[in-house]
This record gives structure tokens, sequence and C-alpha cells, in this order.
């Protein structure tokens, strides 16, 4: 791989977690998605004292933003560290979240194409009537087909384009659903790196999570209340759970006839936020035991959810997730779940050659691409004026101020009416200085375009509309710019990463 890799430092430093004893469940097989490597590692997964480390993120266009995959290699680069430390089998598996149901935060995606330009693509939005439909019911349409074409069309003279186009149009197709496509996109791409990806809407995994979440609705009184003192425990201390709580909402969603919808308190019992349909504890238990499918966890049950179901030992989270996840220790408690240590996942920069060449060109580091290029610009077009002229510009502002001051003084003299257009005179001459000055930068800007257009490519490869990289690009540009070496670079980085920022003495188990 030609690219260069930038790590985020952690602000915290990271405890080794410690091991659990609890067993994987064969029953939820099933729900594992069809890869290479399922069989294997299902395998090691059955093997007495084997534990997982989690990790998933929101289903998205060609696999969404490259923190998702980058995810998924710290889960194994974590499983890794503890295997070996451990001596015990360690699996990294992928919860795939397909029960989302918000459309229009997964249905674009953004990569650069061969010269460096931004493309975005984007499904058709939802109508804001329609239902709130779980991603994993979601079909993508015949509107990806377009999409794909794109995104091959801005790689057509790159030789490394070929394979990645093809994984995306096995997997995004018009019949597939959003989630669905997501989750054999990333079986199959995280196969080689032993990563499980488990579809979290499967009947096995319906059945086996309908108990604990009858368990968080039966007491959703003490829930709400314990989130509510928490947060505010949190809050005092200068935190931000990030996540409102304590409104009188359940932990868990049922799906009905206005899509995915909220189960709130209303009296003694609950009702449905949007569409107003009260559920008795009968008809719960019903869909519970007929069709587990329609129950789905929020953001705080989901993570308490994966530790009753599986023998995780650690969570690979992202920023806001550790943030929220803070927010989650009653919920555990309440509903008497070990909880899995919060782990923050590898967070960097894929820096390009091309970057790296215009960052040695203008002598400039990469900080300056990543706060305000601006700076970067202003000093490159000051090189194209004549020595001294910034001095002679200074020179007579401070000569407007200072000779306009007599004046000033003389005109209020004479008639203290006049101090004040004295003053307005000495702001048109400061101004016309400074459309002279503008001017002339102009000039210069038009002199240094060919400058001034290599930064902006640079910083829209390594600062993309002005956020961070890995939450604006998708990976699959990058592998179908740069060929799948790329992952298997960036997958050894992850791990020594880990190495390094993982601190606590081992335990041994």
């Amino acid at each position: 791989m030609s690219l260069s890799i930038l790590d985020t430092p952690l602000t915290d430093s990271v405890a080794w977690p410690p091991p659990r004893e609890a067993r994987w469940d064969p029953a939820l097989e099933p729900a594992v998605l069809a890869a290479p490597e399922r069989d294997r590692l299902l395998a090691r997964l059955r093997t007495p004292g084997a534990l997982v480390v989690t990790t998933g993120q929101q289903p998205g266009l060609f696999t969404g933003p490259a923190y998702a995959i980058s995810k998924a290699l710290s889960a194994r680069a974590l499983a890794q560290k503890l295997e070996q430390r451990w001596n015990r089998p360690v699996v990294p598996v992928y919860w795939i979240p397909g029960d989302d149901h918000d459309l229009h935060e997964v249905a674009s995606v953004s990569w650069l194409n061969t010269e460096g330009g931004l493309v975005t693509a984007a499904l058709p939005a939802r109508p804001p009537e329609a239902p709130m439909t779980p991603l994993w019911r979601e079909p993508l349409g015949s509107a990806v087909l377009p999409l794909l074409d794109a995104f091959e069309l801005s790689f057509s003279a790159a030789a490394t384009a070929s394979s990645t186009v093809a994984w995306l149009r096995r997997h995004y197709r018009p019949e597939a659903t959003v989630a669905g496509a997501y989750g054999s996109a990333l079986a199959e791409l995280l196969a080689p790196y032993g990563v499980l990806c488990l579809d979290s809407t499967h009947a096995a995994v319906k059945r086996a999570a309908a108990p604990l979440l009858l368990r968080a609705l039966d007491d959703v009184v003490e829930l709400d209340r314990a989130l509510a003192d928490r947060s505010r425990e949190l809050t005092s201390n200068g935190g931000d759970p990030g996540v409102p709580v304590g409104e009188g909402a359940s932990l868990v969603f049922v799906e009905g006839s206005l899509g995915r919808d909220r189960l709130v308190q209303d009296g003694k019992g609950l009702l449905a936020r949007r569409c107003k349909v009260p559920f008795s504890r009968a008809e719960l238990e019903r869909i519970a035991h007929a069709e587990p499918g329609r129950l789905s966890a929020n953001v705080l049950l989901r993570p308490v959810l994966e530790s009753a179901l599986l023998p995780t030992v650690a969570y690979v989270a992202g920023p806001g997730e550790l943030r929220y996840l803070a927010l989650t220790p009653p919920v555990y408690e309440r509903l008497q779940v070990t909880p899995q240590t919060p782990v923050p996942r590898w967070s960097g920069i894929l820096i390009e050659p091309y970057v790296t060449r215009v960052l040695g060109k203008f002598s400039a580091g990469i900080e300056e691409l990543l706060t305000d290029a601006s700076g970067l610009e202003t000093r490159i077009v000051r090189q194209a004026f004549p020595e001294g002229t910034d001095a002679a510009f200074a020179a007579l502002r401070a000569a407007v101020e200072r000779g306009y001051e007599p004046v000033i003084r003389a005109a209020a003299g004479v008639d203290p009416t006049l101090e004040r257009p004295a003053a307005a005179a000495r702001g048109l001459a400061l101004h016309a200085l400074d459309e002279l000055a503008r001017k002339l930068t102009q000039h210069a800007r038009k002199r240094e375009s060919v400058e001034l257009a290599q930064i902006a490519r640079a910083k829209a490869s390594v600062h993309p509309e002005g956020r961070a990289q890995e939450r604006v690009l998708s990976m699959a540009g990058f592998l179908a710019r740069y060929g799948p070496g790329l992952l298997e670079e960036l997958a050894g980085h992850i791990v020594a990463w880990y190495g390094r920022v993982l601190e606590a003495t081992p335990v041994t188990a």
C-alpha cells in the first residue's frame, strides 16, 4: 500500500478487560452470516472458555463511512491481544444492527475518485409520511444500480478497482435490503481477518433476545428513574451522555403500522409513541413468542443484550458510543447482566501519497489541513507578493491612522460637529487601503491557482467537507484506488496500535 497512516491520540489510557465465564450458544449459529471462514471460527467459538469481542455499526450504503470497517479491524486486534494473554480463544464478532430505522442517516455515501474529487451518491429520500421501516426490511430497489455505475465510473482509470466494484455489485442488489447488503458485504470482506458477522435481526437472535426485552418492559419505571439519576450524576461531573433519558420512554421498540415505534409509559401501561396504540403485557408477551422480530432494543439496551446473548468480554466503541455507554451501568444491574468493558476503537487518517507530496512541497504539517487550510492558503498567496509588500501596507495604514489624528482634533476644535466627518474621512482612507489589499490578494490567488488547487485537493482527502475523513469517506473508495492490500496493512497497523495503548497489567485466565 502506498498510503501512510496517522493515528488519532487517545485522551485516556485503556485497561485490559477481565475475562468472564460464559459460553457461546450454538442456537445462535444460524444468525452468523455466510463467509469463507465461518465454520472454522464457529468451531473456535464452541471451544470451552471461548470469548468474543464485539463491535458494530449502523448499516450503510457501500459499507458506509470508513470507521465502520476500522471498528471491525479494531475488534479483531483486541481479540488477538486478549487471546495471546489469556491463552483461550477470543473471536471478534460484528453485530449487524439491522433494526435501525433511520434511512436518512445511511442513504448516502461519499468517496474520492481517481482525480481526488469528492463524489457523493444517495438513495431516494423516504417520504416524511412513510413508516419507519427497519433497515433489515428496507429494500435497496433499482435506485442502487446507477449508484453502483457512478462508483465504477469514478475509478475507470484505476487498475485496482475491479475487485472492489465486483464485491459491491455482489451484495448491493436491488432485491437486497439495506442491512442485508451491508451485512453480507462485510461478512465477505472481513472473513480473511477472522471476523464473524452476526445478523441481529435473524429469528434465532430475536427469539433469544425476547425474554430480556420483556424484562426491560416490566421494569420500565425503575429503569427510567435509574437512568435519569445516572444522567444527572454524569452531567454534574462534566460529562455529556448524549442520549436523553428520564422522559418515560422504555428501552424497547415495537414494529407497528408506522414502522419501528418506541414504547413509552402511558399511565399504568405502555403506548407506541408514534401510532398511539396501547400494548398490554399479555399482547407484548404474545408478540415476543409469536413475532419476536417486531421487538428491538434501543442504543442503551443493545450492548446489554449483546452481553446477555454472547460470551463477550469487551465492546469496541467510538467516541459517541463511549459517552452513552457511561449511562448503562444501571441497566446491566437491574437486568442482572454481566457488563462487558467498553474499549475505544482505533481512529486515524489514511494519508495519500499526493497529500504527502503537497505537504512536503509547501513545508506544511498535516495539522494545517486538519484545522483550517486558509492559514496555509494565505501563506501561499503571500509568497506571490513582492518582498516588503506586507510591511509597506502596514506602514501606510499606520501613517494614515497617525496623520489623521491631528486633523480630527483640529476639526473638532473648529466645530465639534466636524469631528465625525473627519473620522469618517479616515475610515474611507483605510477602507480604500483594504480594498487595494483585497484586489492584490485576489490577483495573487489567480497567479497561485495551481498551488491553491493542490492544497484544496489535499484537504479534501484528509478533511473532506471540514469533517473527519473516517466519518465522510467510505473504505470502499480507498479499496478501489489502492487495492485490497490496503486493508491488510491497516489491520496490521491497528494490531500494533492496540499493543501500544493497552496499558494495564494482563489478567491471567
